[in-house]
């Protein structure tokens, strides 16, 4: 339904110019070896995804951000919602942000390639 959307690039993982092929070599978030570790280029549309050398440093500026994001959803909830101590707030979000370090980084590396690259159908189309 989104596909063809930054959005849909950016949950999925998948190439931003034809979003037929996931970008990381594992689809296991929870394994440190392979958490950053990506294809070189797409095989569907030929993609070169590290545009230059050290590319994906810039994502580290988004990560902080979804990160941030990610803490003030849970403070929200735990504060607001649950009516949680101060500690156990702490607590609960310093467990959330080690819990979802993987997902963040592959998030922010997501965002910071479609700042770059924009969808192509006549690419997703070829082969």
């Amino acid at each position: 339904m989104l596909k063809g959307t930054k959005l849909y690039s950016i949950f999925t993982g998948t190439c931003p110019v034809c979003q037929n092929e996931s970008m990381y070599t594992s689809s296991n978030l929870y394994n440190p070896n392979k958490t950053q570790e990506m294809h070189e280029r797409c095989s569907h549309c030929d993609t070169k995804y590290k545009i230059e050398p050290s590319f994906f440093y810039g994502s580290m500026y988004v990560s902080y951000g979804v990160g941030i994001a990610i803490a003030m959803a849970a403070f929200v909830i735990c504060y607001f919602l649950l009516n949680l101590s101060r500690w156990n707030i702490f607590l609960v979000i310093s467990f959330i942000s080690i819990f979802s370090l993987p997902i963040v980084i592959r998030i922010s590396r997501n965002i910071w390639i479609n700042i770059f690259m924009d969808y192509d159908k006549a690419k997703a189309k070829t082969n």
